[in-house]
C-alpha cells in the first residue's frame, strides 16, 4: 500500500515497526520457554534457568540500540559506504578459515569467540550483500542486458562468497546469500532470460554439491523419509513432527512442550517453530507466519514507494531486505514442517543467536530509515 499523505501523518510506519517488535517479543517468550529445560540442566549455564532468557534479552537490547543508531544514517551513506562493507564482510569470511581465528563446532568452522560472546560472519554479510548487490545494480543499471559488463563480475564476486561459505560449511547461508544477489539483480531489471539461465544453472550447481558431499545427501534422503531412521538421520525431523502433531489447533499449553525436554534437539534455534507449534498449536503457528508475510509485503510497498519517488537505490535496498527475511523465514519453516531439507538457519527475530538477532534488528532499522526518508520526500521537504 503507497503512503497517503492525507490519510497518515506519521512519520514513521506504526505496522512496520510493529510486526517486527511483535516476532521479536513472541520470539523472546519462547526462546525462553524452549530453552529453560536445558538452561537447567547444563553446566556451562550455571545450571540457571534464565541463562538463554537473559543472553537473548541482551542481544535484542544491543539489537534495538543498533537499529535506533543506524536508523540515523541516510541512505546515500550506505551506498557509498557498500563497496567497502562487502569487502570488510569478505574479509571476516576469509579471516574465518585461518586456523585460531575461527572457532569450529560440530564439524563446522562458522564462529569467531570474542570472550563474551561470538561472532558469525555469514550473519553480517547477508545484510552486507544486500546494500553491495543494489549499489552495483544501480551503478551499472545500464548495462544490464550485457552479459559482460553487468552479470559477469557480480557472478565472479558471489562465486567467490560461495567458494568461502562452502569451505565453513554454511549451505544455509550460502542458499540465502544467493538468493538475495539473484532477486536484487532482477529487480534491478537483469535480462529475464539471462535470470531464467542462471537460475537453471543454480539449480544444477546445488544439486551436484548435494549429490557430491555425504552429508548433505544423508540429510536430504532423512528429509525425504525421516521415519525410515527415527533413530539417525531422521531425528530431528521425527521429533519436530511430533511436535507439530501435538499442538494440533491451540497447543498444549505454553511451556507444556514435551519435546524441548531433550527429545528435539536445538529446540530454542533452528527448530523453535516446533516449539511453538506445541504450545501454541496451528493458531500460534498461524500468527507467525502472517507477521512474517505482512513484514516482507510492508518492505516490498517502502521499497516500491522508494523507486516511485526515483530512490532506485533505497528501493533494492528494501526489498532486498524483504527477500532475506522472507527466504530465510520460508526456509526455516519449511524445514521445522518437513517440506525442506534440515538446514542451519534460524528464524530472523525469533530464534536465540546474537549475530542473527542483531543483524536482523540492523535491517529493521534501515528499513525504517528508507520509509521514513520516503515520507520525508512526500510532504515536499526535500
Amino acid at each position: 500500500m503507497l503512503y497517503n499523505p492525507a490519510r497518515r501523518e506519521s512519520s514513521l510506519d506504526p505496522a512496520l515497526a510493529w510486526s517486527a517488535l511483535l516476532l521479536a517479543a513472541i520470539g523472546l517468550v519462547m526462546v525462553y520457554s524452549a530453552s529453560i529445560a536445558m538452561a537447567e540442566a547444563e553446566r556451562f549455564t550455571g545450571f540457571r534457568p534464565s541463562y538463554f532468557l537473559v543472553r537473548h534479552a541482551m542481544y535484542l537490547a544491543v539489537g534495538l540500540a543498533f537499529a535506533v543508531a543506524i536508523f540515523r544514517v541516510p541512505l546515500w551513506l550506505w551506498q557509498r559506504a557498500a563497496p567497502w562493507l562487502f569487502m570488510l564482510g569478505t574479509t571476516f569470511l576469509v579471516a574465518l578459515l585461518i586456523p585460531g581465528i575461527g572457532r569450529e563446532v560440530n564439524g563446522a568452522r562458522r564462529w569467531m569467540p570474542l570472550g563474551f560472546a561470538t561472532f558469525q560472519p555469514s550473519e553480517v554479510m547477508k545484510l552486507f550483500v544486500v546494500l553491495y548487490a543494489a549499489d552495483y545494480t544501480v551503478r551499472k543499471a545500464a548495462f544490464m542486458d550485457d552479459v559482460r559488463k553487468g552479470f559477469l563480475p557480480m557472478f565472479a564476486v558471489m562465486t567467490f562468497i560461495a567458494a568461502l561459505l562452502l569451505r565453513e560449511p554454511d549451505f544455509g547461508a550460502l542458499v540465502v546469500v544467493t538468493t538475495i544477489a539473484m532477486a536484487i539483480l532482477f529487480l534491478g531489471g537483469l535480462n529475464w532470460r539471462l535470470f531464467a539461465g542462471l537460475a537453471v544453472l543454480l539449480s544444477g550447481a546445488f544439486a551436484a554439491l548435494i549429490v557430491s558431499s555425504p552429508y548433505r545427501l544423508q540429510r536430504i534422503l532423512g528429509f525425504m523419509d525421516p521415519w525410515s531412521d527415527a533413530y539417525g538421520k531422521g531425528y530431528q525431523l521425527s521429533h519436530s513432527l511430533i511436535a507439530f502433531g501435538r499442538g494440533e489447533l491451540f497447543g498444549v499449553g505454553l511451556g507444556a512442550s514435551v519435546e524441548k525436554l531433550f527429545y528435539l534437539p536445538e529446540a530454542h534455534t533452528d527448530f523453535l517453530l516446533a516449539v511453538i507449534a506445541e504450545e501454541l498449536g496451528f493458531a500460534g503457528v498461524f500468527v507467525v507466519i502472517m507477521l512474517f508475510l505482512f513484514l516482507v509485503h510492508r518492505a516490498f510497498a517502502v521499497g516500491r514507494q522508494a523507486a516511485s519517488l526515483e530512490r532506485y537505490y533505497a528501493a533494492l535496498v528494501a526489498q532486498g531486505i524483504g527477500v532475506w527475511l522472507g527466504t530465510q523465514a520460508f526456509i526455516n519453516m519449511g524445514v521445522n514442517m518437513g517440506l525442506l531439507p534440515t538446514k542451519g538457519l534460524t528464524l530472523p527475530l525469533l530464534s536465540f543467536g546474537g549475530t542473527g538477532i542483531v543483524v536482523a534488528c540492523m535491517a529493521i532499522g534501515i528499513l525504517m530509515r528508507v520509509d521514513w526518508e520516503n515520507r520525508y520526500l512526500m510532504r515536499g521537504k526535500a
